[in-house]
């Protein structure tokens, strides 16, 4: 059974910078990507990548403030967040799917455990 374990995330300043991973133990061919919510509200896409890396998509909020990447030789998917606002707290899943638009329509395989990232202003 596929495991995704996630690390990062934590406390900073609005416009600052932090970075999330996420390893897939026992391997994953899959797409990969991110989730996060926001207290009282539901979760929502942040961004997905397809196996090869060819095929990425990111949620409007995040598009050119975020970047996400992935190491396959060490089943393992990035989450750079970059010029953070307070909006972006939340806690943020690791995701995987078979397609980017499998993971986009929220058809998830296996979920990571989640990680707190709060933004202060």
């Amino acid at each position: 059974q596929v495991e995704l374990v996630q690390s990062g995330g934590g406390l900073v300043q609005a416009g600052g910078s932090l970075r999330l991973s996420c390893r897939a133990t026992g391997g994953f061919a899959y797409a990969m990507g991110w989730f996060r919510q926001a207290p009282g509200m539901e979760r929502e896409f942040v961004a997905a990548m397809s196996l090869g890396g060819g095929i990425i998509n990111y949620a409007d909020s995040v598009k050119d403030r975020f970047t996400i990447s992935r190491d396959n030789a060490k089943n393992t998917v990035f989450l750079q967040m970059d010029s953070l606002k307070p909006e972006d707290t939340a806690v943020y899943y690791c995701v995987g799917g078979k397609l980017v638009s499998s993971v986009k329509d929220g058809d998830i395989i296996s979920w990571g455990q989640g990680t707190q990232v709060t933004v202060s202003s």
